[in-house]
């Protein structure tokens, strides 16, 4: 993850799927969360982390962040 960070910060394009919340929080400057295929939210990391819209986001979210 380390060196993913680092290309990122260097301003390297890439997309990345992964399940580490806190990754995806300080590299990404647009989050996508999908359920069963689908695209449920989109929005900048401080925008889907701290004011998710959608139900199951806000399900997801409040069972991996304590």
């Amino acid at each position: 993850l380390d060196t993913m960070v680092g290309l990122a910060e260097e301003g390297m394009t890439m997309l990345c799927v992964t399940h580490e919340m806190g990754f995806a929080r300080t590299v990404a400057n647009r989050v996508i969360f999908m359920d069963k295929g689908e695209i449920v939210e989109q929005a900048a990391p401080n925008d889907f982390f701290d004011n998710p819209q959608s139900d199951r986001t806000k399900l997801f979210l409040s069972q991996i962040i304590h």
